[in-house]
């Protein structure tokens, strides 16, 4: 893979993983805009709270693109993400060629869509956080409670307590969508902040964050299918032969 997108949803080892485009303005100022009492916030449910409530599985597919501090694109990437609660989930990501500007023939070096020789795979079994780098051959592998807790992937698994690890407030419709800000409350977590949008019947379409390198990281989800049944086999991992191992996994 040329340029790896961040995944935005946990920390195994030193990278970075989770998660379409840049974030419009009005959306990324939203968590400025005029609130009502923080206090009453604090204390009411958010669209996530009750969307988390009835959440058993999700399995969506997804359009990823990364944006510098600039607004400039510098990443796309798409997969699939599956989860159950609490604790498994799968998360999948294969890197994409970034739009031609105007009047600019395509890049070649950026994978094809949908390859499956790069990107990345992330895997909760519920004991165990496995992640496999594809271009490096890699896997590290953490037991849960090892892991990072303050990480998106982590929050709708419901592996955490979503009110002990993030604050939550609804800031009201745009784009389409309600939309809810959450701020983690531990200064190791793996992002500064996020926006979690929500359609009209309260499902979860998008989700904007904002990484430690100041880039803004977009998830558009699509085919959202949401407590459908999911076979066990998608939260089970087994390193591939000849792949470095890093990390004991907890039996």
């Amino acid at each position: 893979m040329c340029q790896r997108a961040p995944i935005a949803f946990a920390l195994v080892s030193a990278t970075a993983i989770l998660l379409a485009p840049a974030a419009p303005a009005a959306i990324a100022g939203a968590a400025s805009a005029p609130m009502r009492s923080p206090a009453s916030q604090s204390q009411a449910p958010t669209p996530l709270d009750r969307y988390l409530e009835h959440l058993k599985t999700l399995r969506v597919t997804f359009l990823q693109t990364v944006a510098d501090s600039h607004g400039t694109e510098v990443g796309r990437s798409s997969g699939t993400l599956i989860v159950e609660r609490p604790g498994k989930f799968r998360w999948d990501i294969h890197p994409e060629p970034l739009p031609a500007a105007a009047g600019a023939p395509a890049s070649s070096a950026s994978a094809p869509a949908g390859t499956a020789a790069g990107g990345q795979l992330m895997v909760s079994d519920g004991r165990n956080l496995w992640y496999f780098d594809r271009d490096l051959e890699q896997v590290t592998v953490r037991p849960m409670t090892a892991a990072l807790s303050a990480t998106p992937a982590m929050l709708l698994s419901g592996t955490v307590d979503v009110r002990k690890h993030f604050t939550e407030k609804s800031i009201g419709a745009r784009e389409g969508f309600e939309w809810v800000y959450v701020e983690p409350r531990s200064a190791e977590a793996d992002f500064n902040d996020a926006l979690f949008g929500f359609d009209s019947k309260g499902t979860l379409q998008r989700m904007i964050l904002e990484d430690k390198l100041g880039q803004t990281v977009t998830i558009m989800f699509k085919n959202v299918e949401v407590n459908v049944p999911v076979p066990p086999q998608e939260f089970t991992f087994t390193p591939p032969p000849g792949a470095d191992v890093i990390g004991t996994p907890a039996q």
